[in-house]
């Protein structure tokens, strides 16, 4: 997996200052997309074991609330394999910090009924995950009043919340 950027004081992905992970790939093609680079697979650099420690160092503060992983596309399946590891010992090594995933896949239909279905480590992978963005950015949808998300259609969804019980839990900003 390539990433384009690592941001380690980021305001805008989620609450409170976070570390920001841009992978690079993405499959969606989204009109309007803040980060159209993004889309190739090959861009930037190479995910090593230097660009997971900085992502681990930058976490340490405790002023960080936590990581944030979009890009690209961090559900295609080339990146969210190559980012289990990364979350697997972000809740080990900072279990108060909260994980937000940014997707264009819808969480009902692509990724609990798609992706868990044809993938066995994909329940793992979603297991570190607190809060995911689903939703392809639509830009006739799109508004900048809302809070971390750009267009009306994407939902802030509560993974944990919504894998106990079944049902989709929105976040509520609290």
């Amino acid at each position: 997996m390539n990433y384009s950027e690592i941001r380690n004081c980021d305001i805008a992905n989620g609450p409170g200052v976070r570390v920001t992970l841009f992978v690079s790939g993405c499959t969606h093609h989204c009109e309007g997309c803040f980060n159209e680079m993004t889309w190739d697979f090959a861009y930037g650099e190479l995910f090593d074991e230097s660009a997971r420690e900085k992502i681990l160092s930058y976490l340490e503060p405790d002023y960080i609330a936590g990581l944030t992983l979009l890009g690209g596309e961090p559900l295609e399946y080339v990146n969210w394999q190559a980012l289990l590891p990364l979350v697997r010992t972000v809740k080990e090594q900072y279990p108060e910090k909260n994980i937000w995933c940014y997707t264009g896949y819808r969480f009902e239909e692509d990724i609990l009924d798609k992706f868990c279905a044809k993938w066995n480590d994909m329940r793992d992978f979603l297991s570190y995950i607190d809060v995911l963005v689903d939703g392809e950015f639509i830009m006739e949808q799109k508004d900048i009043s809302l809070q971390f998300r750009g267009s009306t259609n994407q939902r802030i969804i509560l993974v944990q919340e919504s894998m106990l019980t079944g049902n989709t839990v929105l976040w509520t900003g609290k």
